[in-house]
């Protein structure tokens, strides 16, 4: 049996689309792995259920992630909450400022739920640069490789 890896991004302008692709790029370079890819609208508990690790990814939006996202957090959070303590997860935030109010939120959330960040928040910050999408791909892979390797 293959492990999921969800990835649940916010993506509403071409860049942050360019993001999530990245990401799912590289967790697909990972044989094994099946790679589930959903908008927060669209996602909810029983694909976290499903899945062996999370990537979650979103704009900062006012200084907070996006409301799509607290939308997916809102309708998961209590059928997650006793289910997925310990759950593998990583985080892209694309921050036009700082990012900080965006992952205190999250970190806040998943704290809560008891999520288990497996490596620093991804801060794609400021001006777009094409680095971030290298940056991106490599936290797929990173993700993927991890989950396939055993390691969480």
């Amino acid at each position: 049996m293959s492990k999921r890896l969800l990835i649940v991004a916010h993506a509403p302008s071409e860049n942050t689309l360019s993001l999530r692709d990245a990401v799912e790029r590289g967790a697909r370079s990972e044989t094994g792995i099946d790679v589930r890819v959903l908008a927060p609208l669209q996602a909810g508990p029983d694909d976290v259920l499903a899945a062996q690790a999370v990537i979650l990814g979103t704009p900062e939006n006012l200084g907070y992630m996006s409301g799509a996202l607290k939308d997916f957090f809102d309708r998961s959070y209590n059928a997650c909450l006793e289910k997925t303590q310990g759950l593998p997860c990583a985080l892209y935030i694309r921050a036009g400022s700082d990012g900080t109010g965006t992952r205190r939120g999250i970190d806040t959330i998943l704290t809560g739920l008891r999520w288990r960040a497996v490596q620093e928040p991804l801060l794609c910050k400021g001006p777009w640069q094409p680095a971030f999408v290298a940056q991106c791909e490599e936290l797929g892979a990173a993700m993927a490789a991890g989950l396939a390797a055993g390691i969480f």
